[in-house]
């Protein structure tokens, strides 16, 4: 069962870590009900989530659906990190470093779903789930300061692909019908070792192509391995591959001002 939050303002979560466990969780932890929170938001006194942190897998097996999902209104997440373990001391052995074993065992779809509006984040970091590492649905949503690190270990390119053909997922992900959103700092990561001649991922980070959703200063890299990022906006911006490693791709403004 996750941590749950109610839909009240005021409360404070800060310095925790929340462990997946072998039976698989719907969330690790769930701020506010699903489908609003009947206006008892309140701006001025923010539900807190400070330094929390989430862990699946890694020392032992973990399962989880979506590691956080916030569906109040007005919340302030204040440096957290969100991460499914594509590396760990579990004795697995099929793929490069038992990464075949670990991408079906240590399950994580989500990383962060934001379904509430006028959400901040100062300071967002998840890494290696399995489709979205973040996806934003909610208004007026903030992030300053965003790392993502891709998994390192899909087995294939097909497990690694949404069913409409599309490479891979991005690493954050702000959704269609969302019209206002502000992105400050982020950066994408790829280390994909575990299949060649390599894992692609269409783009670093995906958004709606309207005025009011603005990226500023973002970035993808390769690391290492034999990934490929095509694109660090939608379509937009230099691919990372192994010919340009350690070396970030930037786009200063999505759109172009």
């Amino acid at each position: 069962m996750p941590v749950t939050i109610a839909d009240v303002p005021g409360a404070v979560v800060a310095g925790m870590t929340i462990d997946a466990g072998t039976v698989e969780s719907p969330s690790l932890l769930q701020v506010g009900k699903p489908n609003g929170n009947g206006g008892r938001s309140d701006a001025a006194d923010p539900t807190t989530l400070s330094d929390v942190y989430f862990r699946v897998g890694g020392p032992h097996v973990g399962k989880v659906d979506t590691a956080l999902e916030v569906n109040s209104d007005d919340v302030l997440i204040d440096h957290t990190w969100v991460w499914r373990a594509d590396h760990g001391v579990e004795p697995f052995t099929a793929g490069v470093s038992g990464d075949t074993d670990r991408w079906r065992t240590n399950t994580g779809r989500v990383g962060a779903e934001i379904n509430g509006d006028r959400v901040t984040a100062t300071g967002l970091f998840v890494e290696h789930f399995q489709t979205y590492n973040t996806i934003w649905h909610g208004e007026d949503g903030t992030t300053v300061l965003y790392q993502n690190e891709l998994p390192y270990d899909p087995p294939s390119q097909a497990d690694w692909q949404q069913p409409d053909g599309t490479l891979g997922w991005a690493g954050y992900e702000v959704a269609d019908d969302v019209t206002r959103h502000r992105l400050y700092g982020g950066g994408v990561y790829g280390y994909q070792r575990n299949a060649g001649p390599g894992i692609t991922t269409e783009s670093g980070f995906e958004v709606p192509e309207t005025p009011g959703v603005r990226l500023h200063h973002v970035a993808t890299v390769h690391l290492d391995g034999v990934g490929i990022i095509r694109h660090v906006v939608n379509d937009v911006g230099t691919q990372a591959d192994p010919s340009n490693q350690g070396v970030p791709e930037y786009v200063v403004d999505h759109p172009t001002p």
